[in-house]
C-alpha cells in the first residue's frame, strides 16, 4: 500500500493504530507532543506512558476485561503482547512496571522503519489527507478548540483521578498480610486489615479534607468506575467498603475471618520498589493526602512516591459527529481514536487503535469495513460509539454491553467466552484478505 497516515497522539491508542498499520505495510507518522510539551498528569516522554492505575485488568477468562484480552489477542494485538513482557505479579490481573512498558512500546516505534516519529505538538486540524486524532482525554487546549470548530458541537468532559503510591520499604509490613481477593493469583497484593473504629475515622478525616478543586468538580461528570475516593466516602459511610475497601474473599490469616474493610496495595515495578494503593485516587490536597496515609495501619511513616492528582477529561459525543469508522462526518479521511471518541479504560483504549487501524487498512484497500460482531466486547464497544444514546458517556467493556444469551445466570460468562470467540475466530476468517494480513 502506497499511503502515509499521520497519527496524532502517542498514547496506548496511538502507539497500537501505529504498530497495526506499519506491521501491514503503511507509512507511518506519529506525532507526540512530550517532551517538548507537558499534559498535567504524565512525567516522562515515553510513548504510552501510563498515568493512572499500572493495572490493566484480570486476565481471568470469565471476566469481561479477560474475554477482551482474548479477543486482542486473536488479533495480533501488539501492546498486550509488549504488556506481558513488562508484567508485574497481580494475582489474576495484569499488571505492568509502568517505565518497562513505556520504554519497550517507544523502542518498538523507533525501530521500526516504517513509523516515523516526531516530537512537536499539532495545534491545529491542518493535516494532510489521511490523519488520525487520538490524543486521549488531556486533549491541548488548542487543539481541542480547533476540534470543536471543525465539528460545531461542544466537547463533552469529565474527571479522571490518579491513585496515590508509596515506596515499599517504608511500609510497615507487620500490620499486613499477603494475598489475593478468593485466592486469585497467589499472594500478590499487600493486604491491610482496618478496623471497624479505623474506618469511622477515614471516612470522617475524608469528608472534612481540603480538596484541590472545590466547587468546581462535578460530581455526576466522573466515571463512575474511576470516582474520587472522598466522593465515595461522601455518598454513603460505607461505600467504601462496598467498593475498593471491600474485605469480601480477603480473610486475615491471623484470625480467619475478613476484617471490617481491606486495603489493597498492588506491586507497580518489576522490583516491587512501589506500592499503589488500590482505588484511592484522590483530589485531596497533598498535605491532606499525608494526613490520609498516616490514617492507614501499617502506612504511618510510609513515604508518597505519586501524589494522587485530578485532571480533565474531554471526550467528544461520536454518535452524532463521527460515522461508523470513527470519521468525522464532516471530513473524509480525519479520523478519531482512543479515548477521545468515549472509550473508557486502558484495555479499551489499545482496542480501540486496533479497531481504527483496521477501519483504515480497509478504506486504503478499497473497501468498506464491517463492524466487528456483536457477540464481541469489541463489536459491543464499537456499536456504543456508532448507536450510542443521548447523553453519551464514555464506556468500558462490561458483559452488559453483550446480546444478552438465553441461559441460566451461572452458565453465561462461559457462553460469553465461547461465544466471543468463535465470532472472532469467523470474522478474521472472513476478513482475511491482504489489507489485515501482516507483511
Amino acid at each position: 500500500m502506497k499511503h502515509t497516515v499521520t497519527v496524532v497522539g502517542g498514547g496506548l491508542a496511538g502507539s497500537e493504530l501505529a504498530l497495526q498499520l506499519a506491521s501491514r505495510g503503511v507509512a507511518v507518522v506519529l506525532r507526540e507532543m512530550r517532551p517538548t510539551s507537558m499534559t498535567p498528569a504524565h512525567t516522562t516522554p515515553y510513548l504510552a506512558e501510563l498515568v493512572c492505575s499500572n493495572s490493566l485488568k484480570s486476565e481471568n477468562p470469565h471476566t469481561a476485561s479477560g474475554v477482551l484480552k482474548n479477543e486482542l489477542r486473536l488479533l495480533g494485538c501488539r501492546l498486550l503482547s509488549l504488556a506481558r513482557e513488562a508484567s508485574v505479579p497481580a494475582g489474576h490481573a495484569l499488571a505492568v512496571d509502568r517505565d518497562v512498558f513505556a520504554r519497550t512500546v517507544t523502542e518498538a516505534i523507533e525501530s521500526d522503519p516504517r513509523i516515523s516519529l516526531e516530537r512537536n505538538e499539532q495545534r491545529d486540524l491542518d493535516l494532510p489527507p489521511i490523519s488520525v486524532i487520538a490524543t486521549g482525554p488531556l486533549t491541548t487546549t488548542d487543539l481541542a478548540g480547533a476540534i470543536r470548530e471543525h465539528l460545531s458541537h461542544e466537547h463533552l468532559h469529565f474527571y479522571d483521578a490518579i491513585s496515590i503510591s508509596v515506596g515499599a520499604d517504608s511500609i510497615d509490613s507487620r500490620r499486613m498480610y499477603r494475598a489475593s481477593r478468593y485466592g486469585k493469583g497467589g499472594d500478590d497484593y499487600w493486604n491491610i486489615p482496618i478496623s471497624q473504629e479505623e474506618y469511622r475515622r477515614l471516612v470522617a478525616f475524608l469528608r472534612e479534607a481540603p480538596k484541590t478543586v472545590k466547587h468546581g468538580f462535578e460530581e455526576k461528570r466522573c466515571f463512575e468506575a474511576c470516582l474520587p475516593i472522598e466522593i465515595l466516602a461522601d455518598r454513603d459511610e460505607d461505600a467504601m467498603r462496598f467498593g475498593p475497601l471491600r474485605p469480601k474473599g480477603l480473610p486475615n490469616p491471623q484470625t480467619g475471618r475478613e476484617p471490617y474493610a481491606v486495603l489493597q496495595l498492588r506491586q507497580e515495578t518489576v522490583a516491587e520498589t512501589l506500592l499503589g494503593l488500590v482505588g484511592f485516587q484522590t483530589r485531596l490536597t497533598r498535605p491532606a493526602q499525608r494526613e490520609l496515609v498516616k490514617l492507614i495501619p501499617g502506612l504511618e511513616g510510609a513515604e508518597i512516591q505519586r501524589w494522587g492528582a485530578i485532571h480533565r477529561n474531554t471526550y467528544i459525543d461520536s454518535p452524532r459527529l463521527l460515522d461508523e469508522m470513527q470519521m468525522s462526518r464532516k471530513r473524509e479521511g480525519l479520523f478519531f481514536c482512543g479515548q477521545l471518541v468515549g472509550v473508557e479504560g486502558y484495555m479499551e483504549s489499545i482496542a480501540h487503535g486496533l479497531v481504527v487501524a483496521y477501519n483504515l487498512l480497509s478504506l486504503l484497500g478499497g473497501r468498506r469495513p464491517e463492524l466487528f460482531p456483536e457477540e464481541t466486547l469489541i463489536g459491543a464497544l464499537q456499536r456504543h460509539l456508532v448507536l450510542g444514546k443521548e447523553p453519551f458517556q464514555p464506556m468500558n467493556v462490561n458483559f452488559g454491553i453483550l446480546p444478552q444469551p438465553a441461559a441460566a445466570k451461572r452458565e453465561r460468562k462461559k457462553i460469553y467466552l465461547e461465544r466471543s470467540r468463535a465470532s472472532m475466530e469467523a470474522f478474521i476468517e472472513q476478513v482475511s484478505s491482504s489489507h489485515w494480513k501482516q507483511n
